[in-house]
């Protein structure tokens, strides 16, 4: 059974139907809610909390070939929420301790990069690089022009690339 046949059945009810989706897209869910919250047990929650409110609101989903995009944008907004509550601040040293990364800091650098992103930008890069998702469906999904999409996507780029040449440049000086 496609992927589209599911999300109309489960659109329909079929709660088989939901949690095959589920599963087809739990591990893109926990990618996106570790990269947001930082955390395994976090990220967990999150994939259920997620799971909940996917569940709650499965009827209202109007346009089933964006079911993907549609999950990850309720994580996305999930993790926002908690983010903002928590007023959450994690060191380098505490990713380290709870990444287990001692002598491996791009992922550190990437991170510190996406940081220097707007919130909006940071959403764009992680649906468009991490999660695959064409530029028509995020200008869908974002009920934004796919023109706008592309300019911010190409300025967050460019901010990006400027972020680690400045980088570079530091680490020859």
């Amino acid at each position: 059974m496609t992927e589209m046949e599911l999300a109309k059945q489960a659109i329909r009810g079929d709660d088989e139907a939901f949690l095959q989706l589920m599963f087809l897209h739990q591990e893109a869910l926990y990618r996106t809610a570790l990269a947001y919250l930082k955390s395994e047990e976090e990220a967990l929650e999150a994939v259920q909390e997620v799971t909940f409110r996917a569940y709650e609101k499965i009827s209202t989903l109007r346009m089933p070939e964006y079911v993907k995009t549609w999950l990850i944008r309720i994580m996305m907004n999930y993790c926002h929420d908690v983010i903002q509550k928590k007023k959450r601040f994690v060191s380098d040293e505490d990713v380290i301790e709870g990444k287990g990364i001692s002598d491996d800091f791009t992922y550190l650098e990437v991170e510190e990069a996406l940081n220097h992103l707007s919130e909006k930008d940071r959403q764009l890069v992680h649906m468009k690089y991490l999660h695959d998702i064409k530029i028509k469906d995020i200008a869908d999904m974002t009920m934004t022009p796919e023109g706008t999409v592309k300019t911010r996507l190409y300025k967050a780029i460019k901010s990006l690339r400027s972020f680690f040449e400045e980088r570079g440049e530091e680490r020859r000086a």
